[in-house]
């Protein structure tokens, strides 16, 4: 495809500029004091006009021209092209048709988040900058340690010193240079964002970058790539901070811009009944910004979602929802699916299925339902092993496991 000339836009005033390593927010929108606060002036990645119905209904289209760094500065780590798995024993407990399981804890770091890196990670080979700056609690940690492992790059990680261990772990093996923080997201936020202008390094940190919502997008382009001809009704997927959600409904949007698709699925949103700030931002228009979060999914689990401004907009823009499920809910709901599938997800993942079992009752059986899960389950096995039994150690004696174990068939 011809090159074309990729632009940021500020969808909230419409003000435009060209994608350069220093441009993060909006000069006219940007909060003066952004610290503890949702991000103002979030840009997104605008596609050029020639792309305007440049595709039809259920063509093929390579993903990679729709992004605006050249394929040839990506990393060479396989990532995106995760299953979609058709969930047929989900499907016949529930009573349902058509449920899919979109997982990308099989990207090469275990999460969703390596789309975004992957994209940083080019943009910053194309611009020759060799440090990457991130704060997460541990899985855009991870992901960007990981890639930037395979691009040469560094990775200087932020996050909560009670991130789970195998995210740090994970950071640590790549080569990254973690600093704990004694205090929550929040405070890794703000702390790397000054740690990035002292410096001069390229900063990650979710929504703040414009191209991590850009990253993320191509979950879309893949569903749909896969879905083909059946479509999709119904998208479920977990919300922390918003980015995911925003990157997502980006993709859907650009699908339709370029003619791939004319409409959108419904988007459901799902938080962590103990991590709500997006919900009662979305349903009351009220942003409290004293607001802490308490939730065993801690990759969802934000005090302030620093997109916040910009996700509740996206998702009126479609028409979508958001729903809560409590802790209890999202634990069992990972043990459910990892038993009825063989796909062993990480908790904040499984809230997206946690919120679909909350809808069912609303939705009718024959819709074509995605449940998107965003991270494996080896990323925090602490939490998992909240809702197991472990067994006691039998004797190696065969009559006394037979005894153990019950009847057989």
């Amino acid at each position: 495809m011809k090159k074309q000339t990729f632009k940021y836009i500020c969808e909230t005033c419409g003000s435009t500029y060209a994608i350069e390593e220093d441009r993060m927010l909006c000069s006219q929108c940007r909060d003066e004091n952004l610290e503890g606060k949702p991000l103002r002036g979030i840009l997104k990645v605008k596609l050029p006009d020639a792309f305007r119905l440049s595709v039809r209904k259920h063509a093929s289209f390579d993903v990679f021209d729709y992004l605006p760094v050249e394929r040839k500065f990506f990393p060479l780590l396989p990532v995106g092209n995760t299953p979609f798995v058709k969930a047929v024993n989900i499907e016949r407990d529930l009573g349902f048709k058509n449920i899919v399981l979109k997982f990308d804890g099989t990207n090469p770091t275990g999460s969703l988040k390596d789309r975004a890196s992957y994209l940083v990670s080019a943009f910053a080979k194309k611009h020759r900058i060799a440090s990457i700056v991130v704060a997460s609690t541990g899985n855009a940690a991870s992901s960007m340690a990981g890639v930037a492992a395979s691009a040469g790059q560094q990775a200087i990680i932020f996050m909560p010193s009670t991130a789970p261990k195998a995210k740090l772990v994970q950071c640590l093996q790549y080569g990254a240079t973690v600093i704990p923080i004694d205090g929550d997201y929040d405070a890794a936020f703000d702390l790397s964002l000054k740690f990035s202008e002292r410096t001069g390094y390229l900063n990650r940190n979710t929504g703040y970058n414009p191209l991590t919502i850009e990253g993320k997008k191509t979950v879309s382009f893949e569903i749909v790539a896969q879905a083909g001809s059946n479509g999709v009704d119904y998208v479920f997927l977990p919300v922390g901070d918003g980015v995911i959600l925003s990157g997502v409904i980006k993709g859907f949007l650009d699908l339709q811009f370029i003619g791939a698709m004319k409409q959108i699925p419904k988007i459901i949103g799902v938080q962590a009944k103990g991590s709500s700030f997006f919900h009662s931002a979305f349903y009351q228009n009220k942003f409290d910004l004293s607001y802490r979060a308490d939730t065993t999914a801690d990759s969802i689990s934000v005090n302030v979602a620093r997109n916040g401004y910009t996700a509740v907009a996206d998702l009126k823009r479609v028409n979508g929802d958001v729903v809560l499920a409590d802790d209890k809910e999202i634990l069992d709901a990972q043990k459910y699916i990892s038993q009825l599938s063989g796909i062993f997800c990480e908790p904040s993942s499984a809230a997206s299925f946690a919120g679909f079992l909350k809808m069912k009752e609303r939705i009718p059986r024959g819709k074509r339902i995605v449940i998107l899960l965003t991270g494996h389950g080896l990323k925090d096995v602490d939490n998992a092993m909240k809702s197991l039994s472990f067994p006691d150690a039998c004797e190696p004696d065969i009559e006394k496991v037979m005894k153990s174990i019950g009847p057989t068939h």
